[in-house]
């Protein structure tokens, strides 16, 4: 399904839910009534979010239709984001009020260096907290403290990606498949020296099939290196590199949609796929400028309608159960009960293991 017809989606879905009435927190109705009151005195909130089309045009329509207070979307990279927060922070100003960002951006910067207000204890509406809405049975919050970084998707990411005129989906059974010798010179990745996607899908090979794996793929079967991933899917989309590792998968799927003979593999024996929450992790900014209309978006984008919302807008499986994802995604990208995923999100996986691996590549790549 493409980003358009997902954005059709949401907006024809927005006036469902923008219509109803808001169900009674867990707890204390008036302390509900004052935060939202609280926040539409504020006016407004402030986000930082992914620099998406989809995502600008539906979030901030669908908070506004049902609350009456206007978004402010900061839409960048995260990482670039984080570094103007951090810059307007040593000077003593603060401009943002919510994170939605990647886990990268949550874990090394925003955690680490204490941006963060605990969101847990601000989350009071009563679907955001009931444990019974939530696929893990419980909120999934990313950091060892299980109370500052939220997570909201997490979707099944294709191993990697083919040109089907010069590979078969049939060609490939195991990982040790892409080590064929009829392979060298024929795989795209994306720059492992360098943190971001690159670096993320060689700790993801490293940690599961070791540094012989590793270098035989990275080194030996010369494959064609790119910093950036737009070089990576138009080296499949022309056949240049008919295997890609590390290809955008929105515009993948587009050139699929438009007849290009191009495909996913996601299951083989010994490597049924990875788990991504992309940009789905929400976090409190500290020091907000707009601290009630913060905490009410946090638990609006946390709730069925908001999640909705936003999983809609990014193509993405959400980590609420009540949300019929199976109308807006195909299946492949939904995690099936019982596969065991490599989840490229987990918390040790970001702070060390990317790192080191990185840094290996480096030397591995030199020789």
């Amino acid at each position: 399904m493409t980003k358009l017809l997902a954005l059709a989606l949401v907006l024809c879905a927005s006036p469902a839910w923008a219509q109803g009435p808001i169900p009674s927190p867990q707890g204390s109705e008036t302390r509900w009534n004052q935060l939202v009151d609280a926040a539409k005195a504020e006016g407004k909130v402030v986000i930082l979010a992914p620099p998406d089309t989809q995502v600008r045009q539906a979030l901030p329509a669908a908070f506004r239709a049902r609350f009456g207070i206007a978004v402010d979307y900061l839409g960048g990279r995260s990482s670039e984001s984080a570094g103007k927060l951090r810059a307007e922070r040593q000077a003593g100003v603060y401009t943002v009020d919510v994170a939605l960002a990647g886990i990268q951006t949550m874990a090394t910067i925003f955690y680490r260096e204490k941006m963060l207000l605990p969101l847990r204890p601000e989350l009071i509406y009563p679907e955001v907290v009931d444990p019974s809405k939530w696929k893990n049975g419980k909120l999934w919050f990313m950091d060892p403290d299980d109370q500052y970084i939220l997570r909201l998707f997490n979707t099944v990411g294709a191993n990697f990606y083919i040109h089907t005129q010069f590979a078969k989906p049939a060609d490939f059974h195991m990982a040790r498949d892409l080590l064929d010798p009829k392979w060298k010179g024929r795989i795209s990745i994306h720059d492992p020296t360098v943190p971001g996607n690159g670096s993320n899908e060689a700790a993801r090979f490293y940690t599961q099939y070791g540094e012989d794996f590793v270098r035989r793929l990275f080194v030996d079967q010369q494959p064609g290196i790119a910093r950036d991933r737009r070089q990576i899917t138009d080296w499949l989309a022309r056949g240049r590199y008919p295997i890609s590792i590390g290809a955008e998968r929105d515009e993948v799927e587009r050139l699929k949609q438009e007849g290009l003979p191009v495909e996913a593999v996601y299951n083989l024996s010994d490597m049924p796929g990875t788990l991504s929450a992309g940009v789905g992790e929400v976090a409190l900014m500290d020091h907000a400028p707009h601290p009630n209309a913060a905490r009410l978006f946090a638990n609006w984008i946390a709730s069925k309608d908001g999640l909705g919302v936003y999983a809609r807008a990014r193509t993405e499986s959400p980590t609420r159960n009540d949300i019929d994802e199976s109308s807006f995604l195909p299946p492949e990208i939904i995690p099936r009960p019982g596969v065991n995923y490599f989840d490229t999100f987990g918390w040790d996986f970001t702070l060390s293991t990317k790192e080191e691996v990185r840094l290996r590549m480096k030397e591995l790549m030199k020789r």
